[in-house]
């Protein structure tokens, strides 16, 4: 189980790799994020954490970093986190409309290359909520909330 302030020390290193060579560095006040992500999750335990290490489609015009959490309790959480932003959502594993595991390729221009992805959508409503996976490394973090999160919307009887 993860604490607020261990749920604070992943999403700031993660913060810091989050810029490449041609962007500006985020320019995020760490105190005040600190106090924000407290605030966020009280004294709920985090069991699941996935920090996306781009932001999906449509996160594009609202930070440079997310972060979804999945607590003890099944309530789901998605950071978004910029220079000057902060945002969260905070929603149940009973809400979702559905859930979407997309594990294919995408065509990286930049590379020329075709690359694996790994996609988990969480929707409910209007709303998508994304965890991705471009290297390796990170897929486990993906299946790991896929599986809990299946389990928690679609227990077997």
């Amino acid at each position: 189980m993860l604490t607020a302030k261990d749920v604070f020390t992943k999403v700031s290193e993660a913060a810091l790799g989050a810029t490449d060579a041609d962007e500006r560095p985020l320019q995020i006040d760490y105190p005040a994020l600190e106090k924000k992500i407290e605030q966020a999750l009280g004294r709920r335990n985090v069991e699941l954490l996935h920090v996306n290490q781009f932001l999906p489609e449509g996160y594009e015009d609202q930070g440079r970093l997310n972060a979804v959490l999945l607590t003890q309790g099944g309530v789901l959480f998605d950071l978004v986190i910029g220079d000057q932003y902060f945002r969260y959502d905070i929603f149940s594993c009973r809400d979702l409309d559905k859930i979407q595991l997309i594990d294919g390729t995408w065509d990286n221009t930049e590379n020329k290359t075709q690359d694996a992805f790994l996609s988990l959508r969480l929707m409910h409503g209007d709303e998508a909520h994304i965890l991705l996976a471009l290297k390796d490394e990170q897929r486990p973090s993906v299946f790991d909330f896929a599986s809990k999160v299946g389990q928690g919307r679609h227990p077997e009887k």
